[in-house]
């Protein structure tokens, strides 16, 4: 069980940057959003795992921040897509696709192979 354990948190790690990107797709987020949203998506991630992605995606330029006023204290850095940061998107939604494919494919076979 601690293999199979591993291999998702593996399998959760690949994913996280992605779905951060997806995330930023259509708006600008804040670090404390972006937590908040993939919690609702069932993607656990905390603040420490967070910073470095993001900090890491801008030096990629694939993201950029702007400071935006807070009613609720100090202003925050809201995160969004850069041109460089859609590109890498529509490649990794055609990766994601193709292994998506890739794993239906390959559980169906299996499913009609022990159906005969």
């Amino acid at each position: 069980m601690a293999n199979a354990d591993n291999t998702k948190s593996q399998m959760r790690k690949g994913m996280l940057e992605y779905c951060i990107l997806l995330l930023l797709r259509h708006q600008s987020m804040y670090a404390n959003d972006i937590i908040s949203r993939l919690k609702e998506a069932d993607m656990i991630v905390v603040e420490g795992t967070l910073y470095p992605l993001l900090n890491r995606l801008k030096r990629d330029r694939w993201l950029k921040y702007e400071w935006q006023e807070s009613r609720q204290g100090p202003p925050r850095k809201y995160y969004s897509l850069t041109d460089e940061g859609e590109q890498a998107l529509e490649q990794l939604d055609a990766s994601w696709n193709e292994l998506a494919n890739t794993v239906s494919i390959l559980q169906n076979s299996y499913r009609t192979l022990t159906e005969k």
